[in-house]
Order: C-alpha cells, then structure tokens, then sequence
C-alpha cells in the first residue's frame, strides 16, 4: 500500500485557481491509477478524476470537464489537480486516491478547498 498526503488547498474566490498535490510514498507508485475525489458534509464521497499509470488516459465527472486538468510526475510520486474557473459548488474536502486492480487502495487525509462567491 502507499501513503498518500495532499497539499495545495485553501480559500480561493470565485473564478480562480488552485493546484493540488498529492506526495505518495513507495516504489510503486507508477502501478497504480490515482485519482481526486471530493467530499462535502452529510454528502458521500463523489469521483472528480483519473488518470491511468503511465498518464496516458484520463477521465473526469461532468462536473469538472473543461476547468480541472489531472496530471501526474511518477519521477516524483506525485499527482496534480490542476483546478481552474472555480465556482462556489466546488467548495469541499479533496481527497487523493490510489487503486491497483491487482491489489491496494488508499487514501490520502484530504485538504479543503473553499470558493468564495
């Protein structure tokens, strides 16, 4: 299993920026398909986006198409949440994800993102 741990969040207004990051640790981070998810109270847990091992393929919710871009550096063992033209909607807690079909999913601790309208 690796140990996530993200980064980069705070309060932004409406129509800005952020970047996330999220740090994992191993040697065998490049296995795994990574993805951000978000979460806000009394809400479960909602998919953002993907992003295969070798960063080749990439999938977002309908939510996010157009304004966030995931990206990964597996040199680095971090994934990235590029996150523009952000609205209030997308005020949450950002979690960061590691799944393998042959085995291991993890979970970051999560960062909050607040947008001020």
């Amino acid at each position: 299993q690796v140990q996530l741990v993200e980064s980069g969040g705070g309060v932004v207004q409406a129509g800005g920026s952020l970047r996330l990051s999220c740090a994992a640790s191993g040697r065998t981070f490049s296995t795994y398909d990574m993805g951000w998810f978000r979460q806000t109270p009394g809400k479960e847990r909602e998919f953002v986006a993907r992003i295969k091992p070798n960063g080749s393929s990439t999938y977002y919710s309908d939510s996010v198409k157009g304004r966030f871009t995931i990206s990964r550096d597996n040199a680095k063992n971090t994934v990235y949440l590029q996150m523009n033209s952000l609205k209030p909607e997308d005020t949450a807690v950002y979690y960061c994800n590691a799944y393998r079909v042959l085995g291991g999913n993890s979970w970051g601790q999560g960062t909050q993102v607040t947008v001020s309208s």
